[in-house]
């Protein structure tokens, strides 16, 4: 009998272990942006970093988490009237492309290029990790 209770015993600290082990991971990180315009650019990089700012803090609730890491992150340019932007783009016969330099903080990296309707239109991206 005693061999039974100290097999049991032993099987259900087995299943803890693989019970616990076999959790799935908690903690993650995923890549946000913000995309906004201006008709020059400190108001279009406040903008964008901003709407980061916004997207960060929406994030945060929807997913109920506490203390996050943000760090700054390149995105990928999110255009609102056209597919893509590149950095020797023309149109209409007028150079649109991408503006250099790139403005990086310590939470954000931001990317300017001109819009088809307002004069600058910037993308700032984030790693979130909590």
């Amino acid at each position: 009998m005693r061999r039974y209770w100290r097999g049991s015993a032993l099987a259900s600290i087995a299943a803890g272990f693989c019970l616990a082990l076999g959790a799935p991971a908690q903690a993650g990180c995923v890549g946000l942006s913000g995309t906004a315009d201006g008709f020059d650019k400190e108001t279009a990089v406040s903008r964008a970093q901003l709407a980061l700012a916004d997207y960060v803090k929406q994030f945060k609730a929807e997913k109920k988490l506490g203390a996050v890491t943000v760090s700054a992150m390149r995105a990928s340019p999110q255009p609102y009237w056209r597919g893509s932007v590149s950095s020797n783009m023309f149109c209409f016969n007028i150079w649109c492309g991408i503006y250099k330099p790139d403005i990086v903080t310590k939470n954000s990296y931001t990317v300017c290029w001109s819009g088809v309707v307002s004069p600058y239109v910037c993308t700032s991206g984030a790693k979130v990790c909590w």
